[in-house]
């Protein structure tokens, strides 16, 4: 019976896809956009961490670890005393993400994501705020915009600091809201109260004024013009009883005058068509008529 001999090149193949369908997947790795893979062999970290794409081939015994180093944002809210002893609720939202090349030192020192938010993101930015208190000396000074700019600064200042050895990268720090204790937020709104209610009385002791000079203003128009008026009215009294003085005058020195208008008056009386009887002083040198009588 004759041999069958198998090609050292099928064996070779077969012996490949022996690994392939006994490994599987295990033989490459392939990393999600925005992620790094960690790997570690028998629980050691490997130095090289595995960017987003297809890895092949990779060690079939290797255990993967994935972090996102993606921008993310975590809001905290802490209740931070100022020197005045009271307590002031600040909340801050932090924008940061990992540092792809530190993500074996963050595996082999911390653990995954959620162990570096929990074990040092956290807890720091508490302590931070906690510490920006102290150097607040009323707990409404926190609303003034100087005040939040100075924390906003130290507490970017004082993430980076730390979390940058942590490989962590701090974007910034943003303070979204601020609550004060009931009854400095219901003595806030008494004094604002009281400013409104001020400033309204000032509005309307302008407008008083405001009228009263006006009233003052047209008072003293009206006087004007009744003084000017009281002038004119007596420079034309003037003139006529100066008028009166100089027709008596002429009048006294001019005898003959009254006897021309006398007779003048005469004239006109013989031209009336109604019949009357007129009584006469026959010893007047003026003859003027005394009285009638119709008929």
């Amino acid at each position: 019976m004759e041999k069958i001999k198998i090609p050292k090149s099928l064996v070779f193949i077969v012996i490949i896809v022996g690994i392939f369908m006994w490994f599987g997947s295990s033989l490459y790795q392939q990393v999600p956009a925005g992620y790094v893979a960690v790997a570690t062999l028998f629980g050691e970290v490997q130095a090289d961490p595995y960017e987003e794409g297809l890895h092949i081939p990779v060690n079939p015994f290797y255990e993967w670890f994935l972090y996102d180093v993606r921008q993310k944002s975590h809001l905290e809210e802490a209740n931070v005393p100022s020197q005045d002893q009271l307590q002031t609720k600040i909340q801050v939202s932090v924008q940061f993400r990992l540092m792809q090349d530190r993500a074996p030192k963050i595996l082999q020192e911390t653990g995954q994501f959620q162990d570096v938010l929990r074990v040092h993101i956290v807890p720091k930015l508490r302590s931070l705020l906690r510490e920006q208190g102290k150097a607040i000396k009323r707990a409404e000074d926190f609303f003034l915009e100087e005040t939040q700019q100075n924390m906003q600064t130290s507490l970017v200042e004082g993430l980076r600091d730390y979390l940058g050895a942590k490989g962590v990268n701090v974007g910034a720090v943003l303070i979204r809201d601020i609550s004060l204790p009931p009854f400095i937020i219901k003595a806030i709104e008494s004094k604002k109260e009281r400013e409104q209610e001020v400033e309204k009385q000032k509005a309307e002791l302008l407008r008083f004024e405001t009228e009263q000079q006006q009233k003052v203003a047209l008072a003293k128009a009206e006087s004007k013009a009744a003084t000017e008026q009281a002038s004119k009215l007596r420079v034309l009294a003037d003139a006529q009883a100066y008028e009166i003085e100089k027709i008596n005058k002429a009048i006294g020195n001019n005898p003959n005058y009254v006897k021309l208008q006398a007779l003048e008056a005469l004239k006109a009386i013989s031209k009336d068509p109604a019949s009357k009887i007129y009584f006469m002083d026959g010893d007047s040198p003026s003859p003027l008529p005394l009285m009638n009588m119709g008929k």
